[in-house]
């Protein structure tokens, strides 16, 4: 069989599977993206915050999660979840192995993981804001919240797209190690079609041109978000 047989949507085609795949990648990519927002938000104020107690626990956790592989991560949250929520069940009569579900522990290791990233890029973004700006809006009159929400929060966004577009990428690639949780995203569905007709070349050449084609759109789409963000700046 061909290869453009073998990728094709036809009957004994992958096609469909592999694009469905992509989409599980993405999604998976994009709600880890999110999740490390809110952390490395969170994160990034507890660093910048008076409270020592909140900055040792900050400090803590981007250097643990920075330090420790991301694949251990995944393991630690997939293992350790299934054998709380075994001990759980274990309550009420239940028996035998429990395992969380593959797609919500990925979101949550790749959310985790990602969050001691930007709470980094967030930091940076916002030491490097202009004070003067803020003394002016002071000086008119905005109260706290209002200087957050009209001029510290974009000038952060508008500095740190570039980096958060960075961990962006590490991320899209990083979504691959959830593929040891059974989830069935782009790489597991290249490895069970190399697997089942013995053609790895084929399939692991598509899904690297999938992968290609989703980075190649984000830069796009971040360098698209920086220009629209830089708009009228000096």
């Amino acid at each position: 069989m061909s290869a453009f047989t073998l990728l094709g949507f036809g009957p004994g085609g992958w096609g469909g599977a592999l694009l469905l795949a992509a989409l599980t990648t993405l999604a998976l990519s994009l709600c880890g993206f999110l999740v490390g927002a809110v952390l490395g938000g969170l994160a990034a104020a507890a660093k910048l915050s008076g409270a020592a107690p909140l900055r040792l626990a900050a400090d803590g956790y981007t250097t643990l999660l920075r330090g420790v592989p991301d694949l251990l991560v995944i393991y630690l949250l997939y293992f350790g979840g299934s054998a709380a929520l075994g001990q759980v069940a274990g309550l009420f009569g239940a028996t035998g192995f429990i395992g969380v579900p593959a797609f919500g522990v990925g979101v949550a290791a790749l959310g985790i993981i990602s969050g001691a990233y930007q709470a980094e890029v967030f930091r940076g973004a916002y030491l490097a804001l202009d004070r003067g700006q803020v003394e002016a809006a002071r000086a008119v009159g905005m109260h706290r919240g209002l200087i957050l929400r009209r001029v510290v929060a974009p000038l952060v966004a508008r500095t740190a797209l570039p980096g958060l577009g960075n961990v962006w990428q590490i991320l899209l690639k990083d979504s691959a190690l959830v593929s040891v949780t059974g989830l069935v995203e782009l790489l597991r569905q290249a490895q069970v079609g190399a697997g089942s007709t013995r053609q790895p070349f084929t399939f692991y050449l598509a899904a690297a041109a999938l992968y290609l084609a989703i980075t190649s759109l984000s830069t796009w789409g971040f360098s698209r978000a920086e220009a629209h963000a830089r708009r009228g700046a000096p």
